[in-house]
């Protein structure tokens, strides 16, 4: 009879890698916050780069070297694909999103109505405070503080306040915020 083999255990233990000084030292960006290598998958890449040039020259040169390789490599696939076919761009996960900058919108006046709510009670619908680039959540605050009430967001530019409050939104509003005039502020009636 053969001796059986000694089975071969099913995780190795841990141990130094020869040739590897410990303990490890990691270069964290001053810009992103992650381990240098992971920089080029943040989406301000360029400020990373700037940053590393700066702060870790070696590193950077580094990084140079590594990209130059890759871009000889990807040359050579970029050949294969069909001329005239632009590269898609990418959503890269992780890290900091990209802030969107708003499109900056004329005012257009203050919209209010009044919509009933079952049979007695009554809400007020105030529409048209962003295009004065007022914060609607901060407003909503205010409405519900101001008339001991609740206030909530309904849409994108539209603030709902629980009761009949129409008639002194023409004297609160222009007084909190002075961009807004009286005149911009329509009463538009019952809303069904």
């Amino acid at each position: 009879m053969a001796a059986a083999a000694e089975p071969k255990p099913f995780l190795e233990p841990a141990v130094p890698q020869p040739g590897v000084k410990y303990p490890l030292k990691v270069p964290y960006c001053g810009e992103c916050g992650v381990p240098i290598e992971y920089c080029e998958n943040y989406p301000n890449y360029e400020k990373c780069k700037a940053w590393l040039e700066k702060n870790l020259p070696d590193e950077f040169e580094k990084l140079k070297v590594d990209k130059a390789s890759t871009e000889e490599e990807g040359a050579a696939d970029s050949k294969d694909r069909e001329e005239g076919e632009e590269k898609k761009k990418r959503q890269t996960r992780g890290g900091k999103a990209m802030i969107k900058t708003k499109k900056k919108i004329e005012p257009q006046g203050i919209k209010l109505w009044t919509q009933t709510r079952g049979k007695k009670k009554k809400v007020t619908i105030v529409v048209g405070l962003a295009s004065y680039e007022i914060d609607l959540k901060e407003a909503s605050k205010f409405f519900a503080g101001k008339f001991s009430c609740g206030s909530s967001i309904a849409g994108e530019d539209e603030i709902v306040i629980q009761g009949d409050v129409k008639d002194d939104l023409f004297d609160i509003l222009p007084e909190k915020w002075k961009i807004i005039e009286e005149d911009d502020i329509d009463d538009c009636g019952e809303k069904k």
